[in-house]
């Protein structure tokens, strides 16, 4: 930006320069040979005098005209002499030092000009441009056009200052213009990370980290984010499987109660003599032992569930003839229905010799869970439950209805009102385990 300044105010100032001096030729105000600059400044004034020479050399001994041309030359940094043999008849600076005329180049007799630098005093250098004429018989003159080359001129003056001042501001701009681009592309991002990890650290995982620019730090940026959301999600997570956790101790606690009041009255009926005829004592025994069986099923569900945790969930398949298995679950928990006033329906519609390869202690598991959550929800005075066995070709359908108050509309597309289990059977071409689950 610097150099382009530079050379667009070069070319300005030429251009000034030339057309405040009258220039036609192009110039190097900054060439190191100043010579050529000065040179050309004086070319004019240079040919008119060779001119006057030539048609009216008596002009030169007018001082009108002298004058005139000397204070033409002054607008251009230089002066006029004229020397006749060896006296000064015109100096156009008054307070040139005499040494000065005395170091002033012989008459050649030229009838020219020469051009050549010169330290005339010492100490300056100064352009000397000479010509030489004889305006009379013995009489040898000399014309010098005498121009200062120490000093800088005006317009050069101007555009260094102007070269400096407009580099200076280049130089601020760009300062200013790095100082925010820093900080919109690094302190910026780097700030919201800073303020990401303090709310991480305090707990808050609801925000958004905005990547920004696709560059390292927006990059830095996404990571940070992804990492925030997966966290999230790991929390959220930790915090449901925390709510279930605590939710199904708590269920399980309170199904324990339910045996163990049920053990309690049984026995109370008994010592106070309730059970006064064998056979409602055996009832009352079987009662009692199918409620500790209860409780030692809801023992093993805990276990269970602590073994999900760790994913060692242990399987034992074995051949399950379908009719007495399923008859003897009925018979299990028929008499706990009964006890709670729900008629337990059992319908077999498969062959005696029809048999599964399952694993028989979690089949028996999801059976109990499915009619536990029934008897929890039956809302009617008598409830009803249906135990429905079928063959399905390859496979064995369980159908587990009952008369509750159903499930809510916005939950039907998860659940229905008939739990169902498929089984595959096992058959000649393939045996295998329990394939379903309650829908």
């Amino acid at each position: 930006m610097i150099y382009i300044a530079v050379i667009g105010l070069s070319n300005y100032q030429i251009k000034a320069f030339q057309k405040a001096y009258g220039l036609n030729e192009q110039v190097e105000l900054f060439s190191a040979n100043s010579m050529q600059v000065f040179n050309r400044l004086t070319q004019n004034v240079q040919r008119e005098l060779r001119n006057t020479l030539a048609q009216e050399p008596e002009k030169l001994e007018e001082r009108e005209y002298l004058d005139k041309v000397n204070t033409e030359l002054k607008s251009k940094y230089s002066y006029l002499i004229v020397r006749y043999n060896d006296e000064i008849v015109y100096s156009g600076n008054p307070e040139a030092a005499e040494g000065l005329y005395k170091m002033l180049p012989e008459y050649r007799d030229s009838e020219g000009s020469a051009v050549a630098g010169f330290y005339l005093d010492g100490q300056t250098q100064h352009l000397i441009k000479q010509m030489d004429f004889q305006p009379e018989k013995g009489v040898n003159a000399s014309i010098f056009i005498i121009t200062r080359m120490d000093d800088l001129m005006p317009e050069i003056k101007s555009m260094l200052t102007e070269m400096m001042l407009t580099g200076v501001l280049i130089i601020l701009l760009t300062g200013v213009w790095l100082v925010i681009w820093v900080y919109h592309s690094i302190f910026q991002p780097i700030g919201k990370l800073q303020q990401a990890t303090k709310n991480i650290r305090d707990g808050n995982l609801d925000f958004t980290l905005e990547a920004g620019d696709d560059d390292e730090i927006g990059q830095l940026c996404q990571d940070f984010e992804e990492m925030r959301i997966r966290l999230k999600e790991s929390t959220e997570e930790k915090i449901q499987y925390d709510k279930e956790n605590k939710e199904l101790i708590s269920n399980i606690s309170h199904d324990l109660k339910t045996p163990i009041t049920a053990i309690k009255g049984y026995v109370e009926g008994i010592l106070d003599g309730v059970a006064s005829s064998p056979e409602k004592l055996d009832k009352y025994i079987r009662t009692i032992y199918n409620k500790a069986n209860d409780m030692d099923r809801l023992i093993d569900e805990l276990m269970f569930y602590s073994k999900i945790d760790t994913n060692k969930i242990p399987y034992v398949f074995s051949k399950i003839n379908v009719a007495s298995y399923f008859g003897d679950c009925a018979e299990e928990v028929g008499l706990d229905m009964e006890s709670r006033n729900i008629d337990l329906g059992y319908f077999n519609y498969v062959d005696e010799d029809v048999v599964v390869i399952a694993d028989a202690e979690q089949l028996k598991r999801v059976i109990n869970n499915i009619i536990s959550n029934s008897v929890k929800y039956i809302d009617k005075k008598r409830g009803i439950i249906n135990i429905r066995i079928r063959d399905d070709g390859d496979f064995i359908q369980v159908s587990i209805e009952d008369n509750g108050k159903g499930i809510a509309a916005k939950d039907l597309p998860t659940f229905s009102t008939a739990s169902t289990a498929r089984i595959r059977r096992e058959t000649p071409r393939r045996a295998a385990a329990a394939s379903g689950s309650p829908s």
